[in-house]
């Protein structure tokens, strides 16, 4: 549990159900001067320092140097941070080979006479099967179905061992063959924008409760192009296999805080403009521009006519032009989004509630 030491433990109401959050503006009162004015893939960070704040990994410290980001803007480049990313995405070539390390695990703790349940992964892992298919029938209506059938014949022996895994694991989920590739399958089901769960939380007055924390939706992939996702308003990059690992069993990645760079956009697309188009020249100047392991993230009245298909393929190109990731932040077309892809009604009113209260919100009066 959270050391809180600006004390921001708040709690926000959306229809019938209450939310315990990390208050950016209560924090702001109490200590943590101009966190408002940060950009918000930094706002972000700042959140979840706070509501990891142990003492260790994270410290007052820590956090206090977030603050400081509006006067070195992240140049100085030695600021680190613990960054725990509330999931981890994983596609097949990594992810299969990460669900062995975990049964090797249980094997060794059983070994040891511990339990071989107690070896889970802290936080949730989606595993997409998306690079197995083979189009061995094509151009007739069943051909769908018999290459995933072949799949599923070809492979059955790891299919069984993913969907034990499944079954065995905690916080383990598998998306079969056939479905989308991982980043169609982040970005239209998996992710939320604002995530939850629960957990024990024990006020300095009173008894011992089981609440759900809501927070921003963040994740670290097995893929360079995980950064499409950064288009719903999700911070998110790739990885290495052995680093989501990490993140997998709760370890927290660490990292200097960013420098971030704002891309301003104006305007809108004119007829026979293509995403494409729009993509392909964003990536031409922020190559000129220099932005290696750095966040971009764009802004403007651009914005307000920009869909979240055309922001998806803007962040989807972040490994193009070296940024670490190309965020936009949550506006009506988020919620648009989200509506039209069939996330719960009650979602969808958190996420507007949650990024209003925590100023993570972007409207055509925001300023620049």
């Amino acid at each position: 549990m959270s050391l809180d030491s600006f004390k921001c433990r708040k709690t926000l109401t959306v229809g019938t159900k209450t939310y315990h959050y990390f208050s950016l503006k209560v924090a702001e009162k109490n200590g943590l001067k101009g966190i408002s004015q940060l950009p918000y893939s930094m706002k972000v960070l700042v959140e979840n320092l706070l509501r990891f704040e142990d003492g260790r990994s994270v410290t007052k410290a820590d956090i206090e140097g977030c603050a400081e980001w509006l006067v070195n803007r992240g140049k100085g480049g030695e600021q680190e941070i613990a960054f725990r990313p509330a999931r981890v995405l994983m596609q097949d070539f990594t992810g299969v080979p990460a669900v062995v390390d975990l049964a090797a695990m249980r094997d060794a703790v059983t070994k040891l006479g511990g339990k071989a349940e107690s070896v889970n992964p802290l936080v949730p892992v989606d595993l997409v099967i998306d690079h197995s298919v083979i189009v061995d029938e094509f151009g007739n209506a069943k051909a769908f179905k018999k290459n995933v059938d072949l799949e599923y014949q070809r492979n059955g022996e790891r299919y069984q061992f993913l969907k034990w895994g499944q079954g065995a694991f905690k916080n383990f989920s598998v998306v079969p063959p056939g479905t989308g590739i991982c980043h169609q399958v982040n970005l239209e089901y998996l992710s939320q924008t604002v995530w939850t769960k629960k957990e024990k939380y024990t006020p300095k007055r009173g008894k011992a409760s089981t609440v759900e924390v809501a927070y921003p939706d963040t994740l670290v992939g097995t893929d360079s192009h995980t950064t499409m996702i950064n288009g719903l308003a999700v911070l998110g990059w790739g990885v290495g296999g052995i680093e989501a690992e990490a993140c997998m069993l709760g370890q927290p990645l660490s990292m200097l805080l960013p420098e971030v760079i704002g891309f301003k956009l104006t305007g809108k697309l004119k007829e026979g403009v293509t995403a494409t188009d729009l993509v392909l020249t964003v990536t031409q100047m922020l190559r000129k521009k220099g932005v290696v392991g750095k966040f971009v993230e764009f802004f403007g009245s651009g914005l307000n006519d920009l869909t979240l298909a055309d922001r998806a393929t803007i962040g989807n190109m972040a490994p193009e032009y070296g940024a670490t990731c190309g965020y936009f932040p949550v506006d009506t077309e988020t919620l648009d989004f989200l509506a039209n892809s069939n996330r719960k009604t009650a979602r969808v009113a958190l996420v507007e509630k949650y990024a209003k209260a925590q100023g993570l919100f972007r409207t055509a009066k925001s300023p620049d």
